[in-house]
């Protein structure tokens, strides 16, 4: 029976892809900080084979030797634990002040050492194959973008330009990547990676959590604005799909692109204001700059891999507010 470990198991990709697996049959360790946290972790308990077949273990992505134990034995490692910037509490505002104060303690550093720990971890337990979660957004933050577009898993995102425009997430993503694939060529580790662009779909953990957060504050009017964004939407059916192609499929090697079509938020809300008028949607755009240049996502290399079209805008975004009108979020 083939064993995998997820880690980060209360994420919104990471809880699908545990659920996924146990629908499939397999085993599965996921990792948690803090197991005994019922709030937090019962849910996973209560997909189909999780009493059978799931074990929820502790880790922390930022205590060095931490997942040596957890990976001994199992076939594939998920690594899907990353920090996010976008907490789901009342106190937004104040919660991401505090968080961009501290920048690097909060998410540069985990993100980065926590690669490093779960990768040389993986080495040790001579893992078959690793597929690591990392973003588009480590592709697309460059000032050539709209003269290279469309983008393909040859273009990284440029650190520098990051940092001038305090694109945090994408500066993280980008360096926890690329060393990955530092450690991953010293190690001889099988490592495959998936970049999916901004998610959407199903709410399936208790509260929304990151992404899925920022939707619902925009549908319900309460973030004050909504971001000066154009970027790649996928559905979470699609980024599960890929990411177990991407374990599975022997010929699946490198980067692998995982993005549906691009849009601006304005063309979303104005998309969903025509479907869903009685919900009081954002209508002010915010001003940050560099992160709202036109371009397409080239996907042809995971097509090539038998994978079906993605999923439309009109899909994702039905699927997702369906699921916050039933656990009464909306």
């Amino acid at each position: 029976m083939v064993e995998y470990c997820v880690t980060g198991g209360t994420g919104f990709i990471a809880a699908y892809l545990v659920k996924t697996l146990l629908e499939k049959g397999h085993t599965v360790r996921t990792t948690v900080r803090d197991p005994g946290d019922v709030g937090k972790v019962g849910f996973l308990l209560e997909f189909n084979g999780a009493k059978e077949r799931l074990k929820i273990m502790k880790a922390d992505l930022r205590i060095e030797g931490s997942f040596d134990e957890v990976l001994q034995g199992v076939d594939g490692v998920f690594h899907v634990a990353s920090p996010v910037l976008v907490p789901y509490d009342d106190n937004i505002q104040a919660k991401l002040l505090i968080m961009l104060c501290s920048i690097p303690a909060t998410m540069i550093d985990p993100c980065i050492k926590g690669t490093l720990n779960v990768l040389s971890s993986c080495s040790k337990a001579s893992v078959k194959r690793v597929v690591l979660t990392s973003s588009c957004s480590s592709i697309r933050y460059r000032d050539d973008v709209q003269q290279v577009s469309p983008l393909n898993e040859s273009h990284w995102s440029d650190p520098d330009y990051c940092k001038r425009y305090n694109l945090w997430y994408a500066y993280a993503k980008t360096l926890a990547e690329k060393e990955a694939w530092r450690i991953a060529k010293d190690s001889g580790t099988d490592l495959v990676v998936v970049n999916p662009s901004f998610v959407v779909g199903p709410l399936l953990t208790p509260q929304p959590t990151s992404t899925l957060f920022m939707i619902l504050a925009i549908i319900k009017g309460t973030r004050g604005e909504y971001p000066n964004l154009t970027i790649g939407f996928v559905h979470i059916d699609d980024v599960i799909a890929a990411h177990i192609l991407a374990m599975e499929e022997k010929k699946a090697s490198g980067r692998l692109i995982c993005s549906g079509s691009v849009a601006h938020w304005s063309q979303i809300i104005e998309m969903l204001r025509a479907k869903y008028p009685s919900y009081p949607f954002e209508k002010k755009c915010g001003n940050e700059k560099g992160d709202n240049n036109p371009h397409t996502m080239d996907t042809t290399k995971i097509a090539q891999l038998g994978f079906p079209p993605f999923k439309t805008h009109d899909r994702m975004f039905d699927d997702c507010i369906k699921s916050f009108q039933e656990k009464g979020f909306l």
